[in-house]
């Protein structure tokens, strides 16, 4: 188990691009952040990334409760994520998977070279 697991991330301690990125995928609701840019683990909006939505047309898209919260504790897949973005350097997240708000699935560019570490 990772120290973001053991010990509960809060929103209002991340910096301002992680603080970002949360609210991005909050606001996405379902959908996909494609082209993500990473420096120096932290995450880069410009470029800006593309947005793909996923939009029910026979549901009200009520969003994540927390969206209009200061702070909250964050979930383990946003911890997850975030520790992931800890290893990056300079790289590219091709695409995050969000649904129901929460980032789900994420695709990574890498280096032959860095896969073998």
């Amino acid at each position: 188990m990772t120290p973001a697991m053991t010990q509960a991330k809060r929103f209002a301690h991340l910096s301002a691009p992680r603080q970002v990125l949360v609210r991005l995928c909050q606001s996405i609701d379902y959908g996909q952040i494609l082209d993500l840019h990473v420096r120096d683990q932290e995450p880069v909006f410009n470029p800006p990334p593309t947005l793909l939505l996923d939009i029910k047309l026979d549901a009200d898209g009520s969003g994540r409760p927390e969206s209009e919260l200061a702070d909250f504790a964050l979930c383990a897949e946003v911890c997850r994520l975030l520790d992931r973005i800890d290893e990056m350097q300079a790289s590219r997240i091709q695409r995050i998977e969000v649904r129901a708000g929460i980032p789900r699935r994420i695709l990574i560019e890498a280096k032959l070279t860095e896969t073998l570490r």
